[in-house]
């Protein structure tokens, strides 16, 4: 299994788990399990996690929470988030004791990561992911890749690209000094989709082309999926339909085969940007519908905002020919431009607002003014206009609390690092180091108020706010009431 030999590893597993009996059958049923997860067939992972489970004793200290752990890893890449979070609570809890094994503790913490990080709960996951590079100090130095990597991901996302950069940087140098071919592997490959994304793409080609030849060859099915969905954004950015359709397809039966219901949405966006643009828009609007549909059902909000300004964006070229479209239009990119812009309300500090303003909340939000002016909607358009003029108001609760807890930082001493010479070492000291200095900086602020406008004293936005919030399921307004 070390080798990458899944296969033989799986064979030797099942082969354990039928002529053997008590613990070590039980044990054999986890790794296979394990091994059944890596190689893309999840639904069947889950089955076997479960099936492991109810067989175990009472008493299994160490069996119970890893089985768990890995169930909820199998759970997130079938898009059961729900199930993955209760998972891992049943294993906090068991992991809560003194004498509980640290490194699962460590696992623990990095899987709830990953949760946070599909909700696409940023300061969350950055939240978790900075306490799993503290533990990981202590008790796992080995696998302190998977927190600076988990780091990299949530510091991207909220446009810290450097930051993200340097995190990835030392996470490939982590595992490489740890022997974890998987992990190396899979750092190349997610550097790769942070250079995509930048635009970088020759700097990303060599990455790529690297990680995908090891997952292809080692059976990785998922992660070979979003290998070929990397290579069809750089046919796409490099104006190739045909060619990104051709990878598109190729990522979705992976993901499809191996019942990645929420990669596989992920690859339909992108297949309905493309038949868009080659003029194919019913074969685009029933991607996003089924794409939609797939992130509503398992409780990505955000995701379907993204997916409604997406869309949004994407009809705009055909208002012209076909003005009845407008309506729909304004439908789809003012809810969802409120709901992307009140995100911002919640990341820790005023580097990260900014960024996801200036990438994400204001093109939005400017796609929904446009669409308003283009309908000759003098209502709508003044109550955009309110409420971006209402102001950001500060969270003195959570400032409160901030500063309490600096300040007790500030008495304690810093523990030190393990002295283990090496490069193993090294990255930890400097991935603790970065984690430290992108400590929250800046102020935390408040969910905008309801902006009440005169004469009539109407609540600016009431529909497109109430429309956002039954859409989204997450809050965009706080209670308190402000005039305009």
């Amino acid at each position: 299994m070390a080798r990458g030999e899944l296969g033989e590893a799986l064979r030797i597993f099942e082969e354990a788990a039928v002529t053997e009996t008590g613990d070590i059958r039980v044990c054999a049923l986890v790794n296979a399990a394990g091994v059944i997860d890596q190689l893309g067939d999840h639904a069947l992972a889950v089955e076997r996690f479960r099936e492991a489970l109810a067989r175990m004793g009472p008493d299994a200290p160490r069996m119970r929470p890893t089985a768990l752990i890995n169930l909820s890893q199998a759970l997130q890449l079938l898009g059961d988030l729900d199930g993955a979070q209760a998972a891992l609570e049943q294993a906090r809890e068991l992991l809560s004791g003194e004498s509980a094994p640290l490194e699962l503790r460590y696992a623990c913490l990095v899987s709830l990561t990953a949760v946070a990080l599909h909700r696409q709960q940023w300061a969350r996951s950055i939240e978790i992911a900075g306490e799993s590079l503290d533990a990981a100090a202590r008790f796992a130095p080995d696998q302190v890749g998977h927190s600076l990597m988990n780091l990299a991901a949530a510091h991207f996302e909220t446009g810290r690209w450097e930051l993200a950069e340097d995190f990835a940087g030392q996470a490939l140098s982590a595992f490489a000094a740890a022997g974890d071919g998987d992990g190396v592997a899979e750092t190349r490959q997610n550097l790769a989709v942070m250079l995509t994304r930048s635009g970088r793409f020759d700097e990303a080609e060599p990455l790529l082309t690297t990680a995908q030849d090891y997952f292809e060859t080692s059976g990785h099915s998922h992660r070979a999926g979003i290998g070929w969905k990397v290579m069809g954004l750089i046919a796409e950015h490099r104006e190739q339909p045909a060619t990104a359709e051709v990878h598109y397809r190729r990522a979705l039966q992976r993901f499809e085969e191996s019942g990645m219901i929420v990669d596989a949405a992920d690859v339909r966006v992108r297949l309905a940007t493309v038949a868009f643009n080659t003029g194919r828009y019913t074969d685009g609007e029933t991607e996003l519908r089924t794409a939609r549909a797939i992130y509503a059902e398992h409780g990505l909000g955000l995701h379907c905002a993204q997916v409604d300004y997406w869309h949004a964006g994407l009809v705009e070229p055909l208002l012209e020919a076909n003005p009845g479209m407008l309506a729909r239009a304004v439908d789809l990119a003012v809810p969802a431009a409120l709901a992307l812009d009140a995100v911002r309300y919640e990341l820790p500090d005023g580097a990260q607002r900014e960024t996801w303003n200036r990438r994400i909340a204001d093109p939005a939000m400017r796609l929904a003014f446009r669409y308003a002016y283009l309908a000759g909607d003098a209502g709508l358009l003044a109550d955009l206009v309110e409420s971006a003029c209402a102001g950001t108001t500060l969270d003195i609760d959570r400032l409160a609390r901030q500063t309490a807890r600096v300040s007790l930082d500030a008495l304690e001493p810093l523990e030190p690092l393990p002295t283990n010479p090496g490069p193993l070492n090294d990255a930890l000291q400097l991935g603790t180091a970065l984690a430290a200095v992108a400590a929250r900086a800046g102020l935390p602020v408040a969910l905008p108020p309801r902006v009440a406008v005169a004469p009539d004293g109407h609540i600016a936005l009431a529909a497109g706010i109430a429309a956002a919030e039954q859409r989204y399921g997450r809050p965009l307004r706080d209670n308190r009431v402000v005039r305009s």
